[in-house]
């Protein structure tokens, strides 16, 4: 039988989400550990024929459903400066080139509640290790479950730390927020990073599990409006990277250069080991047409594109300047920033370019079981 990690105060959550929908919309830091080598996260490693069992995500993904704004497909068209505020010479809210692209979590508008039901599910994750083997799930089981606990987890302590323009500004004990072993599981501290690298890109092989892995940075991969399970990692991730291979955050041309993400460099020894044929295979194997005709044109590999402001909505800063909005058109119904009216406002105009441009949506089948296939339906290797 199924245990299911849950979030406390769901009435709380499901009202401020219900609101904020209308829009487009802790715990002590564990003791940090000296080892230096990765033997003591070989206990991770799947093992064995796998066992029966679910984790249900069902309120996180509720919660992700609520809190994430999708800013849609890129068009390869860079966001112009945009103009400082009424009133004022000092410039809030995002001003990336990139500030159209990707997803957004609301963090401007959690209150301390919220926050700290963040992180009561982050530690109801850690204690599933103690009623379910996680090493025993199916592959895809487990993948579900470290993708989640990372996500979770770098929502709550960005959460936590907000308002902060750059992630990577986030310290806990001193300890920069990806290094930070907050974590624990089977009584092993863990960072976000050791989550990414010394458990997930040490066992998985798929190179799309890059994609997974929220860095609450514009310039990383977006964190997906549903959580991820068993069924869907693999239609997820295929999403993740068809998203942000076509995106002007994971690939650009400057002359005979293709400019990718440093993401890919961050990834390198453990996918992209030749570095331009391998990560060139990759993302031909997701690109897009435009994007194909990029890898054409190129022939050198710079890994220089990074970007490394918060993927919120209001740039990380509280900003004095209000504006008032409707949700039906005629009465009054919110009050938010400057700068967040007109960042709604040109994603706004963006769909209505995605929408005379005929990108409406895509197709994806995925975890279809055909005759001969071995393994579970869309599974991860």
């Amino acid at each position: 039988m199924a245990r299911s990690a849950h979030i406390s105060r769901p009435a709380r959550l499901a009202l401020v989400a219900g609101s904020l929908a209308a829009l487009a919309l802790g715990a002590p830091l564990a003791a940090q550990d000296s080892a230096t080598g990765d033997d003591r996260f070989a206990t991770f490693a799947p093992a064995g024929e796998p066992i029966d069992h679910r984790i249900d995500y069902g309120i996180w993904d509720e919660a992700m459903r609520n809190l994430v704004i999708s800013m849609g497909p890129s068009l390869r068209q860079s966001a112009g400066r945009p103009d400082p505020g009424f009133g004022t010479r000092r410039q809030y809210g995002h001003v990336s080139r990139y500030r159209l692209e990707g997803t957004r979590i609301m963090f401007s508008f959690l209150d301390a509640d919220i926050i700290a039901s963040f992180s009561e599910y982050r530690r109801d994750l850690e204690s599933v290790a103690e009623s379910v083997d996680i090493q025993s799930l199916s592959r895809n089981e487990q993948l579900a479950y470290w993708i989640n606990l990372h996500n979770v987890a770098m929502v709550e302590q960005i959460a936590l730390a907000w308002p902060v323009r750059q992630p990577r500004d986030i310290k806990i004990g001193g300890v920069p927020l990806d290094e930070a072993r907050f974590i624990t599981v089977e009584g092993i501290a863990m960072s976000p990073r050791d989550i990414r690298e010394k458990i997930v890109y040490a066992n998985w092989r798929d190179p799309r599990v890059i994609y997974a892995f929220w860095r609450g940075e514009i310039g990383s991969p977006s964190i997906q409006r549903e959580a991820f399970n068993a069924d869907n990692v693999s239609r997820l991730l295929e999403r993740g990277a068809r998203d942000f291979v076509n995106s002007l955050r994971g690939t650009q041309k400057r002359g005979d250069t293709l400019e990718v993400s440093d993401l890919y460099a961050d990834v390198a020894r453990f996918y992209f080991t030749d570095f331009d044929a391998d990560l060139r295979a990759h993302l031909a194997s997701h690109a897009d047409e435009d994007t194909a005709e990029i890898l054409a044109a190129t022939s050198r590999i710079d890994a220089s594109i990074a970007e490394r402001d918060i993927a919120d909505l209001a740039g990380g800063v509280r900003e004095p300047s209000y504006t008032n909005i409707t949700s039906d058109g005629v009465s009054t119904s919110f009050r938010i920033p400057q700068s967040m009216a007109r960042l709604l406002a040109q994603r706004e105009e963006k769909f209505q370019r995605v929408i005379r441009q005929g990108r409406t949506g895509t197709v994806t089948f995925s975890n279809i079981q055909l005759p001969g296939d071995a393994g579970e339906p869309g599974e991860v290797e």
